[in-house]
C-alpha cells in the first residue's frame, strides 16, 4: 500500500517521521458513460470556451470570481508558496476527550505508521501514552495543497488519524432548515414506549454484520443483464405512520424488536464481568460501558484513569 502523505508527527520536543495510509477502501460500483443505443463512450475534454480548442493541464491556471464578475488568476506555484506547514509537519496542538467531539466533525479515516523501523520506539511510546490517557490529539497538516484539521488517536496497535471538518464548514440547522422540528410535544405513554423500543433494539456494535446491500444489488443487476435475465425490483418503503396509530405502531415495534434479538446466554452482571477481567486491560470504551451499566455519575467527562478508579470503588 502506498502512503498518501509523509511528514513528521510532533508532540512537544518529540518528533517522529510518519507516513499516512488510507484506512478505507471504496467498494462502490463505478460506471462509464455511453450514448444510448450505441457503444460509443462519452468523454470530457478541457476546452477553451472562446476558441473551442482543447487545453493541456500545463496551460491551466485557477481563477477566483469577484463580485464584479471579474476573475483573479492564480498560478499553482503561488498557492504552493503560501501553503501553511510546507515543512510537512503534523503538530499536535492539544489533547481532548474523544467523547467531547461531535460526530458531525469527523470526515475521513487514515492510519499513521512510522516511516522507518528505527522510529518504532518513539512511535510506540506515543501510541501507548495516548491509549493510557484515553485522549486524542488535535493537529493540523497540509496535504495536496489543502490544510486539514485532524484528530490523532490510538487504535488497535496503530495510530489512527481522522480528518475533521472546521467549525466554519458545518451548517447551522437554525439557518438552513425552513422550520426546525420540535414544536410537537411527546406524550408520556408514547415517549415511554419509544424508549422501550430503543431498549428492545439495543445490541452490541458488530460492524462486520452490516453490508452495502445496494452495491450487492447493483452487481446482481449487472450479472443478470449480462445473461439477458431480469431482476426483481426492491420493495417499496413503508407508508408514513399516522399520528393516531403511533402508540399501536410503537407497541408492535417493541414486540418485534424483542423477537428479533438473537437467543443466547445472559450477560453476567457488570461487577462479575469486571472481576473476571482486569480493568487495566480494558479499553476506554469498555470501561465506559461498565460505568454506564453501573450508572456511575459524571462518567462521560472522566478520563480513563478516572473511570478505573470509579469502577473499583463501585
Amino acid at each position: 500500500m502506498r502512503p498518501v502523505w509523509s511528514g513528521s508527527l510532533s508532540l512537544g520536543l518529540v518528533t517522529v517521521p510518519v507516513r499516512l495510509y488510507s484506512a478505507v477502501e471504496d467498494h462502490t460500483v463505478h460506471f462509464r458513460q455511453f450514448q444510448r443505443g450505441t457503444e460509443d463512450r462519452i468523454r470530457y475534454r478541457r476546452v477553451n470556451e472562446r476558441t473551442g480548442k482543447e487545453v493541456g493541464y500545463d496551460d491551466i491556471v485557477k481563477g477566483y470570481e469577484l463580485d464584479s464578475g471579474e476573475y483573479v488568476l492564480v498560478e499553482p506555484e503561488e498557492l504552493d508558496e503560501i501553503a501553511p506547514g510546507r515543512s510537512k509537519s503534523l503538530d499536535i496542538e492539544s489533547f481532548v476527550e474523544l467523547d467531547a467531539i461531535d460526530p458531525m466533525f469527523f470526515d475521513k479515516t487514515y492510519w499513521l505508521a512510522p516511516a522507518k523501523d528505527e522510529f518504532e520506539r518513539p512511535y510506540a511510546l506515543l501510541l501507548e501514552a495516548m491509549d493510557s490517557s484515553g485522549k486524542a490529539g488535535i493537529a493540523k497538516f497540509v496535504m495536496r495543497g489543502r490544510e486539514y484539521l485532524a484528530l490523532v488517536r490510538s487504535g488497535d496497535g496503530v495510530m489512527v488519524l481522522n480528518t475533521l471538518h472546521f467549525a466554519a464548514d458545518l451548517r447551522d440547522p437554525a439557518e438552513q432548515l425552513p422550520e426546525l422540528p420540535g414544536k410537537a410535544k411527546a406524550r408520556g405513554k408514547e415517549l415511554d414506549m419509544a424508549v422501550d423500543l430503543i431498549d428492545a433494539m439495543s445490541d452490541d456494535w458488530r460492524p462486520e454484520e452490516y453490508r452495502d446491500t445496494y452495491t450487492d444489488r447493483v452487481r446482481e443487476l449487472i450479472k443478470a443483464k449480462k445473461k439477458g435475465d431480469t431482476i426483481t425490483p426492491a420493495t417499496e418503503p413503508g407508508e408514513p405512520t399516522k399520528v393516531v396509530d403511533l402508540f399501536e405502531a410503537l407497541s408492535k415495534s417493541v414486540e418485534s424488536g424483542k423477537a428479533k434479538k438473537k437467543p443466547g446466554a445472559k450477560k453476567p452482571p457488570a461487577k462479575k464481568a469486571a472481576a473476571k477481567k482486569d480493568l487495566s486491560s480494558l479499553s476506554k470504551a469498555d470501561l465506559e460501558k461498565l460505568a454506564r451499566e453501573r450508572d456511575i455519575k459524571g462518567r462521560s467527562k472522566m478520563t480513563r484513569a478516572g473511570l478505573e478508579k470509579a469502577l473499583k470503588a463501585s
